[in-house]
C-alpha cells in the first residue's frame, strides 16, 4: 500500500527544499494550493503543513504565510519577544547558569511552535526535533508539558513588562494592565486558551498584574470579594476577545479558508435566512450595516472604556 496523500505532500516539499527549489524564508504552497495541485481535501493539505511545522521544516509567519524555516542559528532560532524583552537580553542570558540557558532556549523554541501552529501542536517530541535534541534530554530542564506551558506563559507575559512605577489611580492601573495583557495575547494567541477562569494559573507574571491591581484598589470602598471579582472581569474581558485569535487560526488550519473566504461561502445561507421574512428587524439591521469588518483590536478599544466606566460606579459608588 502506498503512502497516504498527506505523507506524499510532506515528502515532496522536503524534496523541493533539499533540491534548493524552496529556500529558507520562501513561502511554501498554501493549503488551498496544495489541495488543488494534489487533488486532496483541504484538511489533508492542512495536515501535511502541520506535520512539516511540527518537524521544524516550515514556520508560519504573521501576514506572510507558511515559509521554509531558517537553518538553525538563523533568525528562526531567535526569540520572538518584544523590544522590551530583547533589549539587554544577550547580556542577561550570557550571565545565566548553563541549565537556565538551556531551559530558556527550550521555552523560546516551544513558544515559536505554539505561535506558529497553536498549543495543541506542541509536543515534547516536536520540540526536541526543532532543537536537535533527544526527547528525554528535555526533561532535565523542564518537568513535562504542563511545567513547560507555565514557563512559556510567564516568558510570554514578561515580554510586555509592567512599568517600574504604576500610574496614578486605580483606573489607569487597570487600563495599563489590560493593554499589556492584550499585547501579550496578540503576540502569543495560544495564551488565551490555556486554562479556564475557574483554574487560575500559578503564574508569577500574572501575579505581578494582580499585585498592581490590589495595591491600586487598597484604598477603595470595596471588600476583598468585590476586588477579586473586579480583577477577574477585566482579565476575562481581555482573554475573552483574545481567545478568538487562536480559534480563527484553528478554523483556518482545519478548513483552509480565511475568515473572509468562509463568510463568502456562508453568505448564501445567511441571505436565505434573513430574506425568509422571519427576522425582519435583523434583516433591516444588516441592510443598514453594509460591509462590516470585525477587527479585534477595534473591538477591544470599543469596549475597554465602557467597561472601566461601569467599574467606576462600583469602585467609587457613583
Amino acid at each position: 500500500m502506498g503512502a497516504p496523500p498527506y505523507a506524499r505532500i510532506v515528502a515532496d516539499i522536503k524534496r523541493r527544499i533539499a533540491d534548493g527549489k524552496l529556500r529558507p524564508g520562501e513561502r511554501v504552497p498554501s493549503t488551498r494550493q496544495l489541495a488543488r495541485d494534489w487533488g486532496v481535501a483541504l484538511a489533508t493539505a492542512a495536515k501535511a503543513l502541520t506535520l512539516l511545522a511540527q518537524e521544524g521544516v516550515v514556520v508560519a509567519e504573521p501576514r506572510v504565510g507558511t515559509v521554509v524555516a531558517e537553518l538553525r542559528g538563523g533568525r528562526g532560532a531567535e526569540p520572538r519577544g518584544g523590544r522590551g524583552a530583547q533589549s539587554g537580553g544577550t547580556a542577561r542570558r550570557s550571565s545565566l547558569p548553563e541549565h537556565e540557558l538551556a531551559r530558556e532556549r527550550i521555552v523560546r523554541a516551544a513558544i515559536e511552535i505554539a505561535d506558529a501552529e497553536g498549543l495543541a501542536e506542541l509536543t515534547m517530541r516536536a520540540l526536541a526535533v526543532r532543537l536537535g535534541m533527544a526527547t528525554m534530554s528535555l526533561y532535565r530542564h523542564v518537568g513535562g508539558k504542563e511545567d513547560l506551558v507555565l514557563l512559556m506563559f510567564d516568558a510570554a507575559i514578561e515580554d510586555f513588562p509592567l512599568p517600574a512605577e504604576p500610574p496614578a489611580g486605580w483606573r489607569a492601573v487597570l487600563e495599563t494592565s489590560a493593554r499589556l495583557q492584550w499585547a501579550a495575547y496578540r503576540r502569543h494567541p495560544w495564551m488565551a486558551g490555556i486554562t479556564p477562569l475557574s483554574r487560575p494559573l500559578p503564574s508569577a507574571g500574572l501575579l505581578k498584574h494582580s499585585e498592581w491591581v490590589m495595591a491600586a484598589l487598597a484604598g477603595t470602598r470595596l471588600d476583598a470579594t468585590a476586588k477579586m471579582n473586579l480583577q477577574i472581569l477585566v482579565y476575562s474581558y481581555v482573554q475573552g476577545i483574545a481567545a478568538n485569535i487562536e480559534l480563527e487560526r484553528r478554523a483556518r488550519a482545519a478548513t483552509g479558508l480565511t475568515d473572509e473566504e468562509w463568510l463568502s461561502v456562508q453568505g448564501g445561507r445567511m441571505r436565505a435566512i434573513t430574506e425568509s421574512g422571519r427576522y425582519p428587524a435583523f434583516a433591516e439591521f444588516l441592510a443598514e450595516l453594509g460591509d462590516f469588518d470585525l477587527d479585534l483590536d477595534r473591538l477591544f478599544e470599543f469596549g475597554l472604556r465602557p467597561l472601566l466606566d461601569g467599574l467606576a460606579a462600583i469602585v467609587e459608588g457613583r
